[in-house]
């Protein structure tokens, strides 16, 4: 039985590291609906009242999801792997092409909680509503009573509705939430077929087989993990052999010190070092034979050849528009 959960568990693991940017957006896209939800219970109030209707329903709808797009810049580390190429080589070794594909990739990251928040508040139709009502025409209502313009729709969305325009309030409300909604559903449609279409090109672009591009895509997964967890545990030993130092003994628990005793860390890297292996990458082959980033393009000992040309003669070099950071 323990056999068996335990291969359970590890297929899992596989199938939610191969789909882990899926699964991420879909994390993030169900918080983004908890938030909406959260939002229009405790904090939308409608003010009901002309030019101040449509003001409030669009920064209800478009403040929160400019704020969504630059949380999601900051927390993207390619955001800073782009500004830390652009202090260390100026994005030189990027064609227009590339820059604009890596722009892509983070604004389309970036895009996935704004655009869930856009939808959501479309589907609703309470900030639609509110931002709209102001604008309908009381001749297009059949048998509404004359001597009524906008400051009168304008309280449409709330509880004070003049009790003569009242029986009207059912179908504003229905006229304005269909409008709200059926561009929510055309916004769902146009990001749907934008990323079939994005997918389409990529691959169509891409020089790789679907195959090698998914082992890339594998390997700079398990690249990343195993130098963050190999990274924390150097920055522990050297740590611990600096306080050490300091002190003449340091704390170490039980699997501290196994640690400590198994990996000697006695120097650090030089920062030119960490500058050869930070920074945007182009898919690169070297003599026929893939580089997948630029730790493995420093580890075959190709040093150098981004910063000169000339030494593409002894490494010729096949570069794409494919990028990772």
């Amino acid at each position: 039985m323990s056999a068996l959960i335990s291969e359970n568990l590890k297929f899992f693991a596989l199938f939610f590291r191969s789909r882990d940017v899926m699964i991420f957006n879909g994390l993030i896209a169900l918080g983004t609906v908890g938030g909406q939800e959260l939002f229009s219970v405790v904090a939308f109030h409608c003010p009901c009242s002309p030019k101040r209707n449509y003001l409030y329903g669009l920064a209800a709808i478009g403040i929160p999801a400019l704020v969504l797009f630059l949380i999601g810049i900051i927390l993207n580390n390619h955001t800073w792997n782009m500004v830390a190429e652009c202090r260390t080589r100026a994005l030189k070794n990027c064609s227009v092409p590339a820059t604009f594909l890596l722009f892509g990739s983070i604004a389309g990251r970036a895009a996935v909680a704004p655009i869930t928040w856009s939808v959501i508040s479309l589907l609703r139709g309470e900030a639609y509503v509110c931002c709209m009502s102001e604008f309908l025409k009381v001749t297009s209502f059949h048998n509404f009573p004359l001597g009524y313009g906008p400051d009168t729709m304008a309280r449409f969305p709330c509880k004070d509705t003049p009790a003569e325009v009242i029986a009207f309030k059912e179908e504003v409300i229905r006229r304005l939430k269909y409008e709200s909604q059926f561009l929510g559903w055309l916004l769902i449609g146009v990001v749907a077929s934008s990323i079939f279409l994005l997918k389409c090109i990529h691959h169509c672009c891409s020089p790789l087989s679907y195959q090698q591009d998914a082992y890339w895509n594998q390997y700079r997964s398990c690249e990343k993990d195993l130098f963050n967890r190999t990274a924390e545990v150097h920055a522990k030993i050297l740590a611990a052999n600096n306080v050490k130092q300091f002190f003449g003994f340091v704390s170490l628990d039980k699997e501290d010190k196994e640690m400590v005793t198994e990996f000697k860390v006695d120097e650090v890297q030089p920062s030119p070092l960490w500058n050869e292996i930070t920074g945007v990458y182009l898919y690169r082959e070297n003599k026929g034979y893939p580089l997948y980033s630029r730790l493995h393009k420093w580890a075959k000992k190709i040093i150098g050849i981004d910063k000169d040309e000339d030494k593409n003669k002894d490494y010729p070099i096949k570069e794409t528009s494919l990028l990772t950071v």
